[in-house]
């Protein structure tokens, strides 16, 4: 099994792996290209649908925005994310329709060992993340590997997203907590 292998499957893996720094250092330069380009043009749609592994009908992002490979990123329709957003998509990042992402929101799925002896190895794992549709997730909000926010959740500044969301409530907090449910 190679690297990419494993760390498509959730396994530990070296990500310094020629194969994985290789499609990373591709990504970097199409991600400062695309960063560069006026984003009100189709040249940057354009590179976005070739960056992402799917890009949804009306979706947007605005620049500048950081991934370490993007064909892990699916973004659904009317899909928007404001400024900084950062994508670290080890594993598979899926995004539903009707979501919004405020400013400097950061989606972190590779996993490094706790243990210092472990650690030294350079070996991680990733997790997937997955924010359903109908999310409204507020500026400067942390969102880690294995977690999932319900449809129709709203995440409020500044949260550390560790554990799954329910869907329809209000979540805020380090770590981020239910505050309370949403009535409709």
């Amino acid at each position: 099994m190679t690297e990419k292998e494993k760390m498509l499957a959730g396994e530990y893996y070296l990500p310094s792996d020629p194969e994985l720094a290789n499609e990373r250092s591709i990504n970097r330069n199409n991600i400062r290209i695309l960063n560069s380009l006026n984003q009100d043009g189709d040249e940057y749609e354009a590179l976005l649908y070739q960056i992402l592994g799917t890009y949804g009908k009306d979706a947007w992002i605005v620049g500048p925005f950081f991934c370490d490979y993007g064909y892990n990123i699916h973004v659904g329709d009317n899909f928007y994310a404001n400024y900084n957003f950062t994508v670290l998509d080890c594993a598979k990042v899926t995004i539903g329709n009707n979501v919004l992402i405020g400013p400097n929101v950061s989606i972190l799925t590779p996993v490094h060992p706790i243990d210092k002896v472990e650690r030294r190895t350079l070996l991680e794992f990733s997790k997937p993340v997955t924010i359903e549709d109908d999310v409204w997730i507020a500026g400067d909000v942390t969102i880690l590997g294995g977690v999932t926010i319900g449809e129709g959740t709203v995440i409020g500044a500044g949260s550390v997203v560790t554990k799954d969301i329910p869907n329809n409530v209000l979540a805020a907090g380090n770590p981020c907590r239910v505050i309370r449910k949403i009535n409709e």
